[in-house]
């Protein structure tokens, strides 16, 4: 897998409610770690919470692809990274790694959508906030 950086980071507390009879982390619960990943990095980035009571997103696309499975007492964080910006819709990337590890157990592709909810459409990303995302990416993102 080839290497970039991440600039955001977020410790995952496991549950024990997240175990599966398997022993390990269910599949389905990998989607609330990178939500509560993707909030984290948009607070950051940002500056404050994304209210989402006007403008926020939504999201369009999600893949998820597992390498290998978590147990109760791994030390995990998600890496987040926006790798593109369009004009209504940027593509997050997410990986979750064991504390001191570089390959991800798992990693999400995002598509976001920008999204006005008091009108319920689509809307352009606004500047503000791709001016942001590019100075927190360090200008990497495509």
């Amino acid at each position: 897998m080839n290497m970039m950086n991440f600039y955001h980071t977020t410790p995952v507390q496991i549950r024990f409610n997240d175990i599966d009879l398997a022993k390990h982390v269910n599949n389905s619960i990998y989607p609330q770690y990178f939500d509560l990943a993707r909030l984290g990095y948009f607070d950051e980035v940002f500056g404050e919470f994304l209210g989402f009571e006007d403008t926020g997103t939504v999201i369009a696309s999600i893949k998820i692809d597992f390498f290998h499975p978590i147990v109760l007492t791994d030390k995990v964080f998600v890496k987040t990274k926006v790798i593109s910006l369009g004009n209504k819709s940027f593509e997050m990337l997410q990986h979750i790694v064991q504390q001191g590890e570089t390959e991800p157990l798992a990693t999400a592709d995002t598509i976001m959508v920008c999204f006005n909810y008091t009108r319920n459409e689509t809307q352009e990303i606004p500047d503000e906030w791709r001016k942001k995302i590019c100075n927190f990416e360090k200008g990497e993102t495509g």
